[in-house]
């Protein structure tokens, strides 16, 4: 007992960085919710505080806004026309969702072909999958928007979509995973009359779930965040997403500090999804990222 309490001190002591590690990642996130219930003069208070001294709800709604006040603070869902935030929420929303699914449906399918199935040309398609992923997505920006332009997509959904369907690095890594999938199964499915499109969903997507759901989370954060491409794409609020809105309300922070009690309410009720969806996933998720190490 004696010694095994010794030997514990050592590992105490290592994880001492990593608590440091974790605070420095917590902090800002903290930071954030405690902004977004404090008033604006605690907000620009120096030197800041760090507890909410008079917690406030005024930065998401405020029932007191008057537009003929010069000193009246505009909440966050009185910040913006129409439907406003909700909006913008619903979008990015409704747009994350159908990407991550169908694109992921998409990448299996087209995973399962390569990594299962031997024609002509097969290991060609594989390298050009490989070379894509080396291209810098920026390079195909003005391409793509050329391609939306012809199609008559601008300022519609299909080019917030349709674009995203096309992930690379999610074929490459369920290749990787399907191709860890003992080839008896799929042999003995097809002795009983599976046929392919059977197969893959009845044997491929439960076998690599784990894999999916580590590809979900990244895709969907991937999406959820996405910024250069609406802005390029949309320029109405009717299809406008979440990471549009904030951009407009950082960029209105130097004429209007006092939109700055606003912002960290939309950053806050823009993180609640992403936080929700790891959280629900965690435990695929560090299963799917080590899919294909161990070998057994």
């Amino acid at each position: 007992m004696v010694g095994e309490t010794k030997s514990s001190w050592p590992m105490r002591l290592a994880r001492i960085p990593l608590y440091l590690l974790a605070l420095t990642v917590l902090f800002p996130y903290y930071w954030m919710v405690s902004s977004a219930f404090k008033p604006l003069g605690e907000i620009t208070k120096a030197p800041p505080t760090l507890i909410v001294q008079n917690p406030t709800t005024a930065n998401f709604y405020n029932p007191k806004y008057d537009p003929a006040a010069s000193d009246a603070i505009q909440g966050l869902f009185q910040r913006f026309s129409g439907a406003g935030f909700a909006s913008f929420f619903v979008n990015s929303l409704t747009i994350t969702i159908f990407v991550t699914v169908v694109s992921l449906i998409l990448a299996s399918a087209a995973g399962y072909v390569i990594a299962k199935h031997k024609f002509p040309g097969s290991r060609i398609v594989f390298f050009l999958i490989i070379g894509s992923m080396m291209i810098p997505w920026q390079v195909t920006l003005i391409p793509n928007f050329l391609t939306m332009r012809d199609l008559g997509w601008i300022n519609t959904f299909w080019a917030l979509l349709i674009p995203g369907l096309a992930k690379a690095f999610a074929v490459f890594f369920l290749i990787q995973s399907i191709r860890g999938v003992p080839q008896e199964l799929f042999d003995a499915a097809r002795i009983d009359g599976a046929g392919e499109i059977r197969v893959w969903w009845q044997i491929v997507l439960p076998l690599v779930r784990p894999a999916l759901a580590a590809m979900a989370i990244f895709v969907s954060l991937g999406e959820w965040n996405s910024f250069l491409w609406p802005l390029l794409v949309v320029n109405d609020d009717a299809h406008a997403t979440l990471p549009l809105a904030l951009g407009r309300l950082a960029g209105s922070i130097t004429s209007d500090p006092r939109a700055a009690g606003p912002i960290m309410a939309a950053t806050l009720l823009a993180s609640i999804p992403t936080l929700i969806f790891f959280l629900m996933f965690q435990r695929q998720f560090v299963s799917g990222i080590t899919v294909g190490s161990v070998k057994g």
